[in-house]
C-alpha cells in the first residue's frame, strides 16, 4: 500500500500540541438514494452531526475536521487537500457497505481508525478491515462497537501524536482499548439440545443424490456440482412462468396462514402476501419437475431487472420449515453449506446472514431478511415470527424471526476452490429489534476468541450459515472424509 513505517514516521513527524483530525464520512449520500444497508431514504445527517458531536465533546484535545466521500476519487481529493492543511489523522467512518475511501486514506501513512457504522456499513467494514488485518497495516486500527464510550476511547489514541508517537503506537494503543472494554463471554451452560447426526458415509451418498437449482440470470446451463452436490442452472423465466401458473385459490390459503401464524404484518399488503404465496409455490414447482431439494434464487437482481414480479423471501422461509432449502442471493457456496448440513442434521435449516461483530456487547448478530421459525427442524417447535418489507428497499414481504435464546449454534461457509469450511460457533443471547438493515438478527456470543473473529472476512466474503446445534465433530469428519480442511474463525 505504500505505507511509512514506524521508523520514517519518526524521522519525518515532529511532536504537536493539539493533534488534527480529519473525519471521513465514507457513504452514496446524506439521503440514501436507493436500497442497500441501512435503508432506502436513510438519513445520515442526524447521525453524521452526532458523530461528529461525540468526538469533539469527548476528545477536546484534539481538533476535528469533517468531509464526506462516495469513493476513491473523492478520497484522493481529500488526501491533496491535505497537504497543506496540516491533518494528522484520520477517522473514517463505513456508513454504507462498499463505498471504497479507507482505503486512499490508509496510503498516506498517517494514523488512521477505521470504524463500522454497525447496520450500515459492516459489510464493507469487516472485509477492508480484515484486509488490513491481513497486510498488517501499521497505520490503521479500529473500533466496531456500539458504544460511543469505545468509539472515544479509540480516537483519544491519537493523543500519542502529540509526544511524536508513530502510528504503531496509535494502532496498538486502539486495540489495547478495544480489548480491555470487549466483554467476556457468559459462562453459563447452553441448553440442552439432543441433535442427531448421519453417519458420514450416509451424508455423502445423499448428497450426490441432492440437487440445488440456482436461479442467476436468463439462461439456464448445466453446472459442476459443488461439494458432491448436482448443480443446475435454470432461468429467471422458467421461475416466474412457475410463480404465474400457481393456483390462485392456493395462494390466498397459504397467505391466509401465514397471516394467522404471524404476530405482526406491518407494511405488507394483502395482494403483496398473495403473490407471494404464489412464488412459493413456484418455487416448490421447479423443485419438484427438477427433483431438486434446493433452490437459490439472484431475488434483487431477478427483481429490479422486471425478470420476477415477488420476492421469494417468503417461500424460503417456508421451504427451510419444510426441510427443504431455500436461499437468498443465488449464492451457491451458502446453498451448499445448507443442504450439507440439512443432510447432516436430519433436516434442521440453516440461514444465511450478513454478520456484524459489536465489541461492546462481546456479540456477533447474523443479520438478513429471510429466515426459519424452525430452527430444530421440521418436527421441531415453532417461534414467533414477523412479516415486514424487506428492509433495504422497504418493499415486498420477508421475515423477522425472534429466534431461541440459549442454545449453542454452528456457524459455516464452504468454499469449493479452497477445499476448505471455515466454521465458528457461538452461544445464542438475543434478537436485535434495530430497525436498520436485514430484519431477523440473532445475536450470539461467540466460543472463542472474538478478535480473532474479525480476521478472515476478505477472504471468505460477508455470508456466513447458522444452525442451531454443536455442529463440530461431524464437520470434522465430513471433512476428512472429502479430503477437506476445517478453518475454525474464531
Amino acid at each position: 500500500m505504500g505505507l511509512l513505517g514506524a521508523s520514517s514516521w519518526a524521522q519525518a513527524a515532529a511532536p504537536v500540541t493539539r493533534p488534527r483530525i480529519r473525519i471521513v464520512y465514507s457513504l452514496h449520500a446524506e439521503k440514501q438514494p436507493g436500497p442497500d444497508w441501512p435503508n432506502v431514504g436513510f438519513d445520515f445527517k442526524p447521525v453524521m452531526e452526532r458523530l461528529t458531536h461525540t468526538l469533539a465533546e469527548g476528545c477536546p484535545d484534539l481538533e476535528f475536521l469533517t468531509s464526506q466521500a462516495t469513493g476513491e476519487e473523492q478520497a484522493k481529493a481529500i488526501v491533496t487537500a491535505d497537504q497543506t492543511a496540516g491533518v494528522d489523522g484520520y477517522v473514517v467512518f463505513q456508513l454504507n457497505c462498499w463505498n471504497r475511501v479507507v482505503q486512499t486514506l490508509a496510503t498516506t501513512g498517517k494514523p488512521v481508525l477505521y470504524a463500522d457504522f454497525q447496520f450500515g456499513g459492516s459489510g464493507g467494514f469487516l472485509v477492508y478491515n480484515a484486509g488490513f488485518l491481513r497486510a498488517k497495516s501499521p497505520n490503521v486500527g479500529f473500533v466496531a462497537s456500539s458504544s460511543p464510550e469505545d468509539l472515544v476511547r479509540a480516537t483519544r489514541a491519537f493523543r500519542v501524536l502529540k509526544d511524536g508517537g508513530s502510528p504503531a503506537e496509535f494502532v496498538a494503543r486502539t486495540a489495547r482499548a478495544r480489548q480491555r472494554h470487549t466483554p467476556a463471554a457468559s459462562t453459563d451452560d447452553c441448553l440442552p439440545d439432543d441433535l442427531q447426526f448421519r453417519s458420514t458415509d450416509d451424508c455423502l451418498a445423499r448428497l450426490k443424490t441432492s440437487r440445488i437449482l440456482a436461479v442467476r440470470d436468463t439462461n439456464a446451463a448445466p453446472a459442476d456440482p459443488i461439494m458432491h452436490i448436482p448443480l443446475e442452472f435454470i432461468s429467471f423465466a422458467e421461475l416466474n412462468d412457475a410463480w404465474k401458473a400457481a393456483d390462485p385459490d392456493e395462494s390466498r390459503a397459504i397467505a391466509d396462514r401465514w397471516q394467522q401464524e404471524a404476530t405482526l404484518v406491518e407494511g405488507v399488503s394483502r395482494e403483496t402476501l398473495i403473490t407471494s404465496a404464489a412464488m412459493y409455490l413456484g418455487q416448490k414447482a421447479v423443485l419438484k419437475k427438477h427433483d431438486a431439494n434446493a433452490i437459490t434464487v439472484n431475488c434483487l437482481g431477478g427483481f429490479y431487472g422486471g425478470h420476477i414480479h415477488a420476492y421469494p423471501c417468503l417461500g424460503f422461509h417456508a421451504l427451510q420449515n419444510e426441510g427443504l432449502i431455500g436461499a437468498c442471493e443465488c449464492d451457491i457456496r451458502s446453498t451448499a453449506t445448507m443442504v450439507a448440513m440439512n443432510v447432516l442434521t436430519h433436516g434442521r435449516p440453516g440461514y444465511i446472514s450478513d454478520p456484524v461483530i459489536d465489541t461492546a456487547k462481546g456479540q456477533i448478530i447474523y443479520a438478513h431478511c429471510v429466515a426459519h421459525n424452525r430452527a430444530f427442524g421440521p418436527e421441531g417447535p415453532t417461534n414467533p415470527y414477523q412479516i415486514l418489507t424487506h428492509s433495504e428497499d422497504r418493499q415486498g414481504a420477508s421475515v423477522r424471526s425472534i429466534l431461541p435464546v440459549g442454545y449453542l449454534t454452528t456457524s459455516l461457509q464452504v468454499d469449493q476452490g479452497k477445499r476448505q469450511i471455515l466454521m465458528h460457533q457461538g452461544r445464542a443471547v438475543a434478537n436485535d429489534p434495530d430497525d436498520r438493515a436485514c430484519r431477523t438478527k440473532l445475536c450470539a456470543e461467540p466460543k472463542g476468541d472474538i478478535e480473532k473473529l474479525f480476521s478472515e472476512w476478505d477472504q471468505w466474503g460477508w455470508h456466513r450459515v447458522t444452525f442451531y446445534g454443536d455442529l463440530k465433530q461431524p464437520v470434522y469428519a465430513l471433512a476428512d472424509a472429502i479430503g477437506w480442511k476445517v478453518v475454525e474463525e474464531a
